[in-house]
């Protein structure tokens, strides 16, 4: 007896594909902004990446480099049909944006999602009537003290508001926080919004602030961050990158005296041909960074100053 229409499960591969450009964040998406590159894991693909890759060199055009698995969503009701239970197995890619797009299809700053997220020239000019003022509503209208009290001890610790510090890793939890509280348009099926940001297809959008999280998280102890730099770089693109992905500034001093310290790159010989004022040395990645660290079995901070 065939099973019944509700009991289908369905596997999609979905990417979160990043690259920096001038100083800017970018992430790869489909549809007009409105989705993240995807496909249905096949029987035909060997494995789950190998099908990852089919579907966003396909719907792209752009090559897969660096790629780890992100996160499985398998919530219930997912297909907003109700017709099938729909798992999506995620996956971030970096890489270096090159040429290629169109209006379905091209690279978008990832902050054009996620305005609220970008803190490099200190809090965005709407953050306390488009963030705080209906979140702070939200939560003041609890059903009893005790829930009151919760959720405006949430919104402070996320948001970092009344003495909390702002968490850059926290991308998931805000953007959680205003989906419960019905401030984005995926939680009220398409009505206004209360909060700027440009919505997503299904949960592309928490997907993706899954991987901006994860990325966020992960530049403070990998190298990851020259996957999106060219071959060889000045100190200052390499800082600009770091502060594009945390969406905060670092202490110029401090940055570099850590990277001297961490002993990540080394000189080229060579000087950046297009530079304002002072001419900047070339540097490139020092490849033997990652053997000898694993060997001594540290990590690799790329923290804030």
């Amino acid at each position: 007896m065939p099973p019944e229409t509700g009991n289908l499960v369905t596997a999609d591969l979905i990417a979160v594909l990043v690259a920096v450009t001038a100083g800017r964040p970018r992430v790869m998406t489909v549809r007009e902004g409105r989705g993240l590159p995807s496909g249905p894991f096949e029987a035909g693909h060997r494995s789950l990446q190998t099908g990852l890759r089919a579907w966003v060199e396909g719907q792209t055009g752009h090559p897969l480099g660096y790629v780890e698995q992100l996160y499985t969503f398998a919530d219930k009701d997912r297909d907003a049909e109700g017709l099938q239970r729909a798992i999506s197995i995620s996956y971030l890619g970096l890489t270096r944006e090159n040429a290629a797009g169109s209006e379905e299809t091209g690279w978008r700053d990832w902050y054009e999602f996620f305005p609220w997220e970008d803190h490099r020239s200190g809090l965005p000019a709407f953050f306390q009537a488009g963030i705080v003022a209906p979140l702070s509503a939200w939560a003041g209208g609890g059903e009893t003290a005790g829930l009151r009290e919760i959720r405006s001890q949430r919104v402070a610790i996320t948001f970092g508001l009344a003495g909390f510090a702002w968490n850059e890793e926290l991308v998931l939890q805000r953007y959680e926080l205003l989906y419960e509280a019905g401030l984005v348009p995926e939680a009220t099926a398409g009505d206004a919004q209360a909060v700027p940001g440009r919505p997503m297809l299904a949960d592309h959008r928490r997907i993706l602030a899954t991987g901006i999280a994860r990325l966020r998280a992960k530049i403070k102890y990998r190298p990851v961050v020259f996957e999106l730099l060219p071959a060889t770089f000045t100190l200052l693109q390499l800082q600009r990158s770091v502060e594009a992905l945390a969406g905060r500034l670092v202490h110029k001093q401090n940055f570099r005296r850590l990277i001297e310290q961490q002993e990540l790159v080394e000189e080229t010989g060579e000087i950046a041909a297009e530079t304002l004022g002072r001419p900047a040395k070339l540097f490139r990645f020092r490849q033997a960074v990652l053997a000898e660290r694993v060997a001594a079995g540290t990590k690799l901070p790329l923290a804030r100053g």
